[in-house]
């Protein structure tokens, strides 16, 4: 299956899968506890690769690749996963790895009666998950190194692989598993890596060293390809390097449809790299500018001045485009350095997070509207606050916004008359409740 577009020529690297084909074992008694101890151990084995890898990511991919790295984590720390996994080895008395398997397949078993092929494809994070847990209950290591110009022959990919295989050099990925709405699959098209899913038989068919052509667009895998196959590997090439040199033709042009509607293109941003990469590419304005770096990578809170820098940098990297700031988005699953997100919520996605953090942290909240108001003076600004459930909190940000204005504005300050404050509608009250929002 297609996945992500793009060509590649290339070697075969076949990685075979941690096979989770393992044989039915029991144990005795008196060898539960031993059984609960390799798991724990295999746990916290791969709990510190998963913040490791986290701690490594750096640039523009440290919140992308991130976000599915905190994901796994976060599935590592199920009470599903790892409680279900004790009890059969308490109960059921079957050694570490064939609890391993038997819990996966349960989970599995749920994931595949889903309706939703978007929902349905979340077994392959869960999959990953169970992989490095195999692998770090043989000690085996799970990381994967690559090599310039081959191609990955797998079961399936994480999506940290996939940024990890092209810095060295990898061309391309085929999987036998795996779904073109995996995140793997969402990552590869952002990395610009061909991937072709779901080629079953791909891992009974090549083997190490053979020669591949793979096209992501068509979910073409091509085995020792002849003068015909390469000749036709070379004009798709061709015709994408021309499509690129069309699109960038075509990038201050105005996105209309065919029956002249205008469509407004919108960046996301964290940094002034990707600012300038968004106004160069012809980005209408930045939709979403992420706020979260400034406070992951330090061990103190940013203060005002420090914030103020980055924003205004990205207001004027715009040029007049409008450039849409979310206040903080940190909680248990993307904690801080300094200790400001809790790291030990029992539901990290509906906790102390978002708006609700940046409320209960006294002068968390002022500190940085007071930067985004001083921004607002070079240049078009907008606030967006996350994680919003009710009205209340948005009347609450609404009025301390407000007061930053007319306060910076007795300063001396130069700000914007009006800066349009925004909900980002992630929770379900939040959608109950909209009419409220915008009555």
């Amino acid at each position: 299956n297609a996945a992500a577009r793009g060509s590649a020529l290339g070697r075969a690297r076949v990685r075979l899968p941690h096979a989770l084909d393992v044989e039915e074992t029991r144990i005795t008694p008196g060898e539960v506890e031993a059984e609960l101890g390799r798991i724990h151990e295999a746990v916290d084995t791969v709990r510190a690769e998963m913040h490791d890898l986290r701690q490594r990511l750096h640039g523009a991919l440290a919140h992308e690749v991130g976000e599915f790295v905190d994901l796994h984590a976060l599935l590592l720390d199920d009470p599903e996963l790892l409680q279900g996994i004790d009890e059969l080895i308490r109960t059921g008395l079957y050694s570490a790895d064939y609890a391993l398997r038997l819990q996966r397949d349960r989970i599995a078993a749920v994931f595949e009666g889903m309706d939703d092929a978007y929902l349905r494809s979340r077994i392959d994070d869960i999959d990953q998950v169970i992989g490095r847990l195999h692998a770090a209950l043989h000690r085996r290591e799970a990381d994967l190194q690559g090599v310039a110009g081959e191609i990955l022959v797998t079961d399936n990919i994480a999506p940290a692989e996939l940024a990890q295989l092209q810095a060295q050099g990898v061309v391309g990925v085929v999987t036998a598993g795996g779904s073109p709405l995996s995140h793997s699959a969402i990552l590869a098209r952002s990395l610009h890596l061909p991937l072709v899913v779901g080629a079953t038989h791909a891992l009974l068919k090549v083997n190490d060293g053979d020669v591949l052509a793979i096209d992501g667009a068509t979910g073409l895998v091509v085995l020792e390809p002849n003068a015909a196959d390469l000749r036709a590997h070379h004009k798709r090439v061709t015709e994408a390097k021309r499509e690129r040199r069309e699109l960038n033709r075509l990038r201050r042009e105005p996105s209309r449809t065919l029956d002249g509607i205008d469509i407004k293109l919108w960046a996301n941003a964290e940094s002034r790299d990707d600012v300038t990469e968004s106004h160069a590419l012809g980005a209408a304005g930045v939709g979403l500018y992420r706020t979260e770096f400034l406070f992951m990578g330090s061990s103190e809170l940013p203060d005002e001045e420090t914030q103020f820098r980055a924003y205004r940098d990205a207001v004027i990297g715009m040029t007049g485009r409008t450039v849409t700031i979310r206040t903080l988005d940190l909680g248990a699953d993307k904690a801080d350095k300094t200790g400001l997100a809790l790291r030990d919520e029992p539901n990290p996605a509906l906790g102390l997070r978002g708006v609700r953090l940046s409320l209960a942290r006294e002068g968390l909240l002022r500190t940085q509207l007071r930067a985004m108001a001083r921004a607002s003076g070079y240049g078009p600004l907008r606030a967006l606050v996350p994680m919003v459930s009710g009205y209340e909190e948005m009347r609450t940000v609404r009025s301390a916004l407000d007061a930053v204005l007319f306060e910076l504005r007795s300063e001396g300050f130069e700000v914007a008359e009006h800066v349009p404050l925004g909900a980002m509608i992630e929770v379900p009250s939040a959608a109950i409740s909209l009419p409220d929002f915008i009555g």
